[in-house]
């Protein structure tokens, strides 16, 4: 065991006693109300999590990149859904291989997604995407049957469900509301299945995903799986959804005050390079904790540079140049995409050493 004022700063940390209790219970809420559980892979890309996930339960992982896909294909993991339009000569060519292997199922919004695939020899099972708000990718919900219909005309194209990405409940502040949204998108996606199968076309999947959804969209009727992949660790940008309190967040930022020359800043040397910067956390890079994981009161993460961050606010005061530093990020998915490896805590000692997996 190390203690943690031993490793160099930043590094990244995951707090296995939190990690596991949120593995358990969200598998133990999903499983009674009897949906199975396919977490997003991005989250952790770490085998040890992985193992962890499908030892309670869950029936395989949805992944984003190929890199993704090939890794947990390598480990023998057989149920994988790619969440991504696979589009471009390189990724079809990666998915005809990967659906050679076997265990694996597309997902898919339109014809000319589907178009390359259709000519490669192989079976293509596919969940077609559907819009329930989010604006990004798939088809909306009044044209689905219409576009499934065109996408199983291909040779080799089975249509296996219907999936949505409900990430629109982020935009919601009040966690009432966002707990109605969550539970119209499920019955949203659900209605669409019901559609499908009205206009002849099997459709048993109905799969939902996301972590600020996953106490409604999961429980609409019609729904069968559910997808969430931030629980795993949680993070600044859940906590202020109501996902989670900061109590349950096991990822953090291990950093130290490398600068104190001007009052109400101080620079820290974690910069953008060791967090994600994408502003989930309210705009700002993470949330500030002493090494014992309590918030700072009146400390504000708000900018970085690449190996720079500046905190801000009265709290400063208080801060010295060597005084270590814990950041629960704004987000855990990107902030996990930064960091080769991550030193697993428990009681504020580092007890392993787990490597990050197919980083881009």
């Amino acid at each position: 065991m190390t203690p943690l004022a031993e490793p160099a700063t930043p590094a990244l940390l995951v707090d296995r006693t939190r990690l596991e209790r949120n593995v358990a219970d969200m598998a133990a809420s999903l499983r009674g109300a009897g949906v199975a559980l396919r977490p997003h892979f991005k989250t952790s890309k770490c085998l040890e999590v992985a193992r962890r996930q499908l030892d309670h339960g869950a029936i395989g992982f949805t992944c984003s990149t190929p890199a993704e896909v090939r890794l947990l294909q390598d480990e023998g993991v057989g149920d994988l859904l790619w969440a991504h339009q696979p589009v471009g000569p390189a990724k079809v060519a990666f998915a005809v291989e990967a659906l050679r292997r076997g265990g694996l199922t597309l997902g898919l919004d339109s014809a000319e997604v589907a178009a390359p695939l259709a000519s490669s020899g192989v079976t293509v099972p596919f969940l077609l995407e559907v819009d329930t708000g989010l604006g990004r990718t798939g088809v909306d919900p009044d044209r689905a049957v219409e576009t499934a219909t065109r996408i199983v005309g291909l040779p080799g194209l089975e249509l296996r469900g219907v999936m949505t990405h409900e990430g629109h409940l982020g935009r919601h502040r009040d966690r009432t509301a966002l707990e109605e949204a969550g539970r119209r998108a499920g019955l949203l996606l659900a209605s669409v299945a019901a559609d499908l199968r009205a206009a002849g076309l099997d459709c048993p999947i109905v799969s939902v995903g996301s972590t600020p959804g996953a106490t409604s969209a999961p429980f609409a009727e019609g729904v069968t799986e559910a997808r969430p992949g931030t629980y795993v660790y949680y993070d600044s940008g859940q906590v202020r959804l109501g996902s989670a309190t900061l109590d349950r967040c096991a990822q953090t930022v291990l950093t130290r005050v490398v600068s104190a020359q001007r009052p109400g800043t101080v620079i820290i040397d974690a910069g953008v390079k060791a967090m994600s910067s994408d502003g989930l956390a309210g705009g700002t890079l993470g949330t500030v904790c002493d090494v014992s994981g309590r918030p700072l009161e009146g400390v504000v993460f708000g900018d970085g540079n690449e190996e720079h961050g500046y905190l801000t606010g009265s709290g400063t005061a208080s801060l010295r140049v060597g005084d270590l530093l814990r950041v629960v990020p704004n987000h855990a998915c990107g902030t996990t995409n930064m960091w080769s490896r991550l030193h697993v805590v428990e009681d504020d000692q580092v007890v392993d050493h787990w490597l990050v997996h197919a980083r881009r």
